[in-house]
């Protein structure tokens, strides 16, 4: 993965989400341990694999978490100008 140069203000806010992940983290990291811990080397890879396959995308999901949730997610485009609909619009039946 390419190194990115980041301005004092993105390095910062890097930081800071880099704590917030290492804290969202360590329940998954402990997993993580204890799964390679107690897995012997002949079933490393099968079912242990896809465990720990899951494991990491578990914590992805979770850094993705921590990013937005520091995000404003509301839109800054102005209100509409279209006025609301207030009654519904007549409607007849067609004949055939």
């Amino acid at each position: 993965m390419k190194k990115r140069s980041l301005t004092a203000e993105q390095e910062a806010e890097a930081k800071r989400l880099e704590a917030n992940i290492r804290e969202a983290m360590d329940q998954e990291i402990a997993s993580l341990a204890r799964l390679l811990v107690s897995t012997s080397d002949q079933e490393l890879f099968g079912q242990t694999e896809f465990q720990v396959r899951d494991l990491l995308l578990r914590m992805g999901a979770k850094a993705y978490d921590e990013y937005l949730r520091e995000k404003k997610m509301a839109t800054k485009a102005p209100p509409s100008i279209a006025p609301a609909a207030t009654t519904k619009p007549s409607s007849k039946p067609i004949s055939p």
